[in-house]
C-alpha cells in the first residue's frame, strides 16, 4: 500500500468545501488556494486519480479545472506525462514583478480613495506576518506576505484588480519556492511591510508607493540572481 503525498491529504480536507453540486471553477479556487499556501510546489505532477479521490469529484470535472489553472500558467500538461504544477523561469518573474508595478504601486497612490476597512487589512496582513515570524512559521510568512500585497492591490476598490491579482499571487508563489531559506528571503521584508503599512494610515501615499518601488527592486533582483542556480 503506497502512502499518499502530502498534497493529496491537504486536498482530502479541502472537501468540505465542496458539494456535489461542484463546478470546475470551485475546483480549480481549492487548488489555487493551495498553490498560493505553497503546499503544491513546482513540478509537483498531480494525478487525476489522487486529485480526484481526495475532492470527491468527477474525473470530467477535474480536468475542466486542470484546463482552467492551464490557461492561468499555474499549471502545464505534458503530452503522455499528465498535468504539473508550473516551474517558472526568471522570464516570468521579470514580468511578474513588471505587472506587480502596475497593480500595487497605483493602488497605493490612490488609497486615499479607498474605504478604511481596505486600509486596515493592510496593517492586518502586516500583524498576520510578524506573528507567524515570531513562532517562526516561515511558510505562513511567506503566505502572510502575500495577504499584504493582495491588500495593497485592493486598495483600488476593484473587483477586476483583485481577480488579476489572486492569479498574480499565485504564480508568484511557484517562483518563491527557488529561494531555499525562507527565512532568509522572508525576515527582512517584514520591516518594510510595517513602514509601508504605516506610512499608509498616515497618509503619506507618495512616500508609501516609492518604499513599495524599492522594495519590488530588491526582491526582484533577488529572486533573478536565485534563478542562476536553481534546479527543480
Amino acid at each position: 500500500m503506497t502512502t499518499a503525498a502530502p498534497w493529496v491529504d491537504l486536498l482530502a480536507a479541502d472537501r468540505s468545501l465542496l458539494d456535489r453540486t461542484s463546478t470546475a471553477e470551485r475546483v480549480a479556487d481549492v487548488l489555487r488556494q493551495r498553490i498560493i499556501d505553497g503546499a503544491l510546489a513546482p513540478g509537483t505532477r498531480l494525478s487525476e486519480e489522487s486529485a480526484g479521490r481526495a475532492l470527491a469529484v468527477s474525473r470530467n470535472t477535474l480536468r475542466e479545472a486542470f484546463r482552467l489553472l492551464v490557461h492561468e500558467r499555474l499549471l502545464v500538461h505534458e503530452f503522455h506525462r499528465g498535468v504539473f504544477v508550473r516551474v517558472l523561469s526568471a522570464e516570468d518573474v521579470i514580468d511578474l514583478y513588471r505587472i506587480r508595478r502596475l497593480l500595487e504601486t497605483s493602488a497605493v497612490r490612490r488609497a486615499d480613495r479607498s474605504v478604511p476597512e481596505l486600509v486596515a487589512a493592510v496593517d492586518r496582513a502586516v500583524g498576520d506576518g510578524e506573528r507567524a515570524a515570531a513562532a517562526e512559521r516561515w511558510r505562513d510568512v511567506g503566505t502572510a506576505n502575500m495577504r499584504f500585497h493582495e491588500a495593497l492591490a485592493a486598495l483600488a476598490a476593484s473587483p477586476r484588480v483583485n481577480e488579476t491579482m489572486r492569479q498574480l499571487l499565485a504564480e508568484l508563489r511557484l517562483a518563491f519556492h527557488v529561494m531555499s531559506r525562507p527565512r532568509e528571503f522572508h525576515e527582512p521584508y517584514l520591516e518594510l511591510n510595517r513602514e509601508i503599512a504605516d506610512l499608509i494610515s498616515d497618509g503619506q501615499l507618495d512616500r508609501a508607493a516609492d518604499r513599495l518601488d524599492e522594495y519590488f527592486d530588491a526582491a526582484e533582483a533577488q529572486l533573478v540572481a536565485a534563478y542562476r542556480d536553481y534546479t527543480p
